[in-house]
């Protein structure tokens, strides 16, 4: 049975044995949950006049800051009909490679910045995991107009 988040303007289900991490932000609102792996899903809040584009940008610079060897691809990907832009992230970190994904979107009142991140083989593995929690939460957004 997975476990459930709610709160205003974010809802998702998450596998019951990843950790549930929930902070304020600066800017807004984050909530992560981190695999028993160590692998991370976050997602943040933000007002709905923040750009989903220059969002993911800004977080793509921030990870250019932290990691000096970093291969980043712009991404698009459609997800309950819903369109999300971002990029795709490889890097070294702890000498292992590491693959991180940047999703966001504009929906009702929020924009919303997906990230996920982990080692390359726990990545692939918790992949479908991250993709069904991302999925939950854009379903619990109705059928509201979204943009990017």
């Amino acid at each position: 049975m997975p476990a459930q988040f709610k709160r205003p303007g974010i809802e998702f289900q998450y596998p019951e044995n990843w950790t549930l991490d929930e902070e304020e932000a600066a800017g807004g609102e984050s909530v992560t949950v981190y695999s028993p792996g160590g692998a991370f899903w976050t997602v943040s809040l933000h007002p709905r006049n923040t750009d989903p584009r220059e969002l993911a940008r800004a977080a793509l610079d921030a990870m250019k800051q932290e990691y000096e060897q970093l291969d980043a691809e712009e991404a698009r990907e459609t997800i309950g009909g819903r369109e999300l832009v971002g990029f795709d992230l490889n890097f070294y970190y702890l000498d292992l490679i590491s693959t991180a994904r940047i999703r966001c979107l504009a929906a009702g009142e929020n924009t919303y910045a997906v990230f996920c991140q982990g080692e390359d083989r726990e990545f692939e593995q918790v992949q479908p995991v991250f993709q069904a929690m991302t999925t939950s939460l854009l379903s619990s957004l109705g059928s509201e107009d979204a943009t990017v």
